[in-house]
């Protein structure tokens, strides 16, 4: 993964194992690699990676189970929780960027319809 100087590595991670869940690359209940692993796998500090479980811990995202790991959460109304959490800041930057072009909401919305159209979906 690269990293963007702009964030904090810690916050992109955590972005990064969000996205996995979301999309269902990691499923609720699974383990997520341990400290160690996680470093070595993103070339950062175990302590960034200490730092990336204890926060997605407190969002309740994650749960630990001492002497056996990190685990997504076993709640599914909180996996969707998260994916809607995720998609509204994903609208609300597009939204942002088109309003700084001067392209109003419905012309967005007619700009996405016809890129859908364009690709067949």
């Amino acid at each position: 993964m690269e990293f963007n100087s702009a964030l904090p590595i810690y916050m992109q991670v955590m972005t990064s194992i969000k996205r996995d869940i979301v999309t269902g690359r990691m499923m609720p209940g699974d383990k997520l690699p341990s400290v160690r692993d996680m470093a070595v796998d993103y070339t950062i500090n175990p302590n960034t990676v200490s730092r990336v479980y204890r926060e997605l811990e407190s969002e309740g995202i994650c749960f630990t189970k001492r002497g056996m790991g990190t685990f997504v959460t076993e709640d599914v109304s909180r996996v969707e929780q998260l994916r809607a959490e995720m998609a509204g800041e994903l609208v609300e930057r597009f939204l942002d960027g088109m309003h700084q072009l001067g392209i109003s909401g419905e012309e967005a919305l007619q700009m996405i319809r016809a890129e859908q159209e364009a690709r067949g979906r």
